[in-house]
């Protein structure tokens, strides 16, 4: 029993060193297919037609790199394992532990290790650098290289009131007009110590002489316990805001780049009031569902890999891999848009790529044993 140990161990170095290189390959070939597509085409566009200056379409090149990295995760995971596993399975390794009596569910137990580990990395680095350098960008976009010349009407935005790295407000606005000075669908959650204890909701908000006012609005005490309590309604009332609206139009946050635990705080205390903010309830679903795509995909890449026989190369498990992640990102698309319409639950329809997904490498994979 104790000579078995290190000949597994042995195993999951194996697997783990075929998957390593195609992995590596994957981060940079997808990383460079999305910047050569997407951000050296808007970089050239900056120069050319606003005369951006070098300097800046760089800074604007790195701040926009992270978000571009973190996509490439799941179908790297994909060709690494696929690569890797149809390396072994070409040059008879396979079948060699086959004799050798391991079955193929234990040679993809350090397949799922290992994507798991690239899951979590996902979800952290989504969590912590995406959305600052997202931000960073955005704000570089709208005003060193535009110069404010953006629509004036912002739709969902948020603004964050910290005071000594403790969370004091929340503040939503469906639709923001810094021209007229006008808001509409506004909500504002106060916090205690990092628990919400009141909303309050309005169905619009002017800025008039110097100050904002928030109009036909309620105002909700939420307990400990969760419940909520409507207390009064108003027809008119001042908001603590010292922002103009340029300045709130400059201080604001898209959902888009908020992570996922920003996005939860504020969902969770719309949803007492029974707001319908099922758009925003995807979006936060799928920042948690998508980076565990590593898993799904790595399991039916390793399942695709050992069916193949052939020693086709890199190139066709490349083809493969890129019609996976179409046909992932295509149900993805497709289920979103039914969760945003209301259709499907948002939480269904952000994990359910993911569900079908694993279905079918599950499927494959007991083929394949």
């Amino acid at each position: 029993m104790k000579s078995l140990v290190p000949r597994l161990r042995l195993l999951d170095r194996l697997i783990l060193g075929a998957m390593a290189g195609p992995f590596v390959f994957g981060v940079l070939i997808f990383t460079l297919i999305f910047v050569a597509g997407d951000l050296l085409f808007e970089a050239a566009r900056l120069i050319i037609e606003r005369n951006v200056s070098l300097g800046v379409v760089l800074r604007l090149f790195f701040y926009r790199l992270p978000e571009v990295v973190a996509l490439t995760f799941p179908m790297s995971s994909l060709l690494g394992a696929l690569l890797g596993i149809s390396n072994l399975s070409a040059n008879s390794e396979l079948i060699a532990l086959r004799s050798l009596g391991i079955s193929f569910m234990r040679v993809l137990r350090p397949v799922v290790i290992a994507s798991l580990l690239i899951s979590a990395f996902t979800l952290l680095f989504n969590e912590t650098l995406v959305p600052i350098t997202s931000i960073a960008a955005d704000r570089l976009m709208k005003y060193e290289i535009l110069k404010n010349q953006v629509s004036a009407v912002q739709e969902k935005v948020f603004l964050r009131d910290e005071r000594g790295g403790e969370l004091l407000r929340v503040l939503y606005v469906d639709q923001l007009d810094t021209e007229k000075g006008l808001m509409s669908g506004v909500m504002i959650h106060e916090f205690e110590k990092g628990r919400l204890v009141r909303t309050s909701t309005a169905q619009e908000g002017v800025w008039k002489e110097g100050e904002w006012w928030i109009e036909e609005g309620r105002v909700y005490d939420v307990t400990r316990e969760g419940d909520v309590q409507l207390l009064f309604r108003f027809a008119r009332q001042k908001l603590a805001l010292n922002l103009s609206p340029a300045q709130l139009q400059r201080s604001t946050r898209r959902p888009s780049d908020m992570s996922a635990h920003e996005l939860w705080s504020y969902v969770r205390g719309a949803d007492m009031v029974g707001t319908d903010l099922s758009r925003l309830w995807v979006m936060f679903h799928l920042k948690v569902a998508v980076p565990w795509a590593c898993v799904i995909l790595a399991l039916l890449g390793a399942s695709f890999g050992a069916a193949r026989q052939s020693r086709s190369g890199s190139g066709m498990s490349f083809g493969v891999s890129v019609s996976i992640v179409f046909a992932y990102y295509v149900v993805m698309s497709l289920c979103r848009a039914l969760g945003e319409s209301g259709s499907m639950p948002p939480i269904l329809a952000a994990w359910t790529p993911n569900l079908l997904f694993f279905a079918v490498a599950v499927f494959f994979a007991r083929r394949v044993d």
